[in-house]
């Protein structure tokens, strides 16, 4: 270590974090060929053919040529993630015995168990009894 001087060690940093920057690039380009709707099976085949045996070259004239819809095409992915999320999350709240053990259900029935026990139909230990049966 004593032989390798500290500028030496910042230029093998920058140069590691560039080579993991390239393969972070080449497998989103490769993903985006593989994803995207408007090209064909040859299209698709010929830019990925055209990324693995010139690397360089293809992944530079990808971003070039269909830099614009890469973008788009991820904007949109994001957008439907986003909305399964959000359907997902008001489907799991608004049904009763939905996904997530229906924390809904839950109040609904605490609720119900708390009118009856105001109403005197059920004692407070019947009410205790049912309410950590619920909980259980």
């Amino acid at each position: 270590m004593d032989d390798y001087p500290l500028l030496n060690l910042f230029w093998t940093m920058l140069e590691f974090f560039l080579w993991v920057l390239w393969f972070f690039l080449l497998f989103k380009i490769i993903t985006d060929i593989f994803r995207s709707q408007d090209l064909g099976g040859w299209g698709k085949a010929g830019w990925t053919i055209f990324v693995i045996l010139l690397p360089f070259l293809g992944v530079f004239v990808y971003v070039i040529a269909r830099g614009r819809s890469m973008g788009e095409r991820d904007l949109e992915q994001a957008r439907r993630t986003d909305a399964a999320f959000k359907a997902y999350v008001r489907d799991a709240a608004a049904s009763p015995g939905g996904a997530g053990g229906g924390p809904s259900s839950h109040v609904d029935e605490l609720a119900k168990l708390a009118d009856l026990k105001n109403s005197g139909a059920l004692t407070e230990v019947e009410y205790q009894r049912a309410k950590d049966k619920l909980l259980a």
